[in-house]
């Protein structure tokens, strides 16, 4: 069990916890004033040692944070939290990043208490698609591990950003492996069968490109996408999402679908590709034909009534002309 800081404590002479805003398994994230620059907040995330490691891979893994932190020190674009410094104190480790006012879009889709609106996620995508689209263009790419709703924050001008950073990940250009910052394999939910190998699995931009359409799926159904090793078991675990919300556009739906491919080579190949048919700007490639109306024969009728109407009484006035 990992011990969390309390309120008060001051890190590198210049951070002042106020509390604690999250907690996982290998550490916590904290807000903080930054001291030096009164009236900036701040969070902290704060990566804690494996306890049963020994001090060769505390060093490993101490040397890897740093040289990957400075990296991500160097992104800079509007969906992401500007990452201001890095440091090692009493044995943990320290990211130090904007803090985001605002709600996650976790928070948001409960207090909806039903799907959230297309037309919303459609503005909020155009951002994350640009969000995590400037991550995979890094050289090397960075992967984010973790996309799900309550690391989307929509902050109080409207804009989105993808917060946490506790799983992100650098790929390796050689190999197209990865190298993990902090050790994690993200949430079940939203995490595809290839990350569950943890840091010997492969994964690549195709990994966050499954994890960004569950998070769309989740939004727009309000219902949580069966987790991968689920629909593994049961290739028919996971309903299209317009079955379970008629209003989200048959492109959405099938935009959704593609992204969330069982095997990576079949998902887009890249963020762009995801948004094209997001927005239904290109077909899915090897579309099917569209699937009939998901409300049913009973839909089809109230639509049509007055044609169906008008040919019943046709008909009528011929049976009653050939009586006569």
């Amino acid at each position: 069990m990992f011990v969390t800081l309390e309120s008060g404590v001051i890190l590198r002479e210049r951070y002042k916890l106020t509390n604690i805003v999250g907690q996982g398994g290998m550490g916590s994230v904290y807000r903080a004033e930054d001291l030096r620059l009164p009236g900036r907040l701040c969070a902290i995330k704060e990566v804690q040692p494996d306890p049963n490691a020994n001090d060769t891979y505390r060093q490993q893994a101490q040397t890897q944070f740093l040289q990957e932190a400075s990296i991500l020190a160097q992104l800079d674009h509007p969906s992401l939290p500007k990452v201001s410094d890095f440091f090692t104190e009493n044995g943990r480790d320290y990211l130090v990043m904007d803090f985001v006012t605002g709600k996650n879009l976790r928070q948001l889709l409960q207090e909806n208490e039903g799907p959230l609106a297309e037309e919303d996620i459609l503005v909020w995508a155009n951002q994350i698609f640009d969000g995590l689209a400037y991550l995979h263009r890094q050289d090397p790419p960075v992967l984010h591990r973790d996309i799900k709703p309550a690391n989307i924050k929509l902050t109080l001008d409207n804009r989105i950003k993808l917060v946490d950073f506790g799983l992100v990940k650098l790929m390796a250009t050689d190999d197209e492996r990865t190298i993990t910052v902090v050790q994690g394999r993200g949430t079940a939910l939203y995490t595809p069968l290839e990350q569950y190998g943890g840091d010997g699995g492969h994964t690549d931009v195709r990994s966050d490109i499954y994890a960004l359409g569950a998070t769309f799926y989740h939004l727009l159904t309000d219902f949580p996408p069966p987790d991968a090793k689920a629909r593994f078991l049961n290739p028919m675990a996971l309903p299209p999402p317009r079955r379970l919300n008629p209003d989200v556009s048959p492109h959405v739906s099938d935009a959704i679908q593609w992204a969330m491919e069982m095997h990576p080579d079949e998902r887009p190949s890249n963020v762009e590709a995801f948004r094209q048919v997001f927005f239904g700007l290109q077909p899915r490639p090897g579309a099917k034909p569209p699937a009939p109306n998901p409300l049913g024969f009973g839909a089809a009728l109230r639509a049509n009534w007055v044609a169906l109407l008008a040919a019943f009484l046709l008909l009528l006035i011929a049976v009653i002309l050939t009586i006569v």
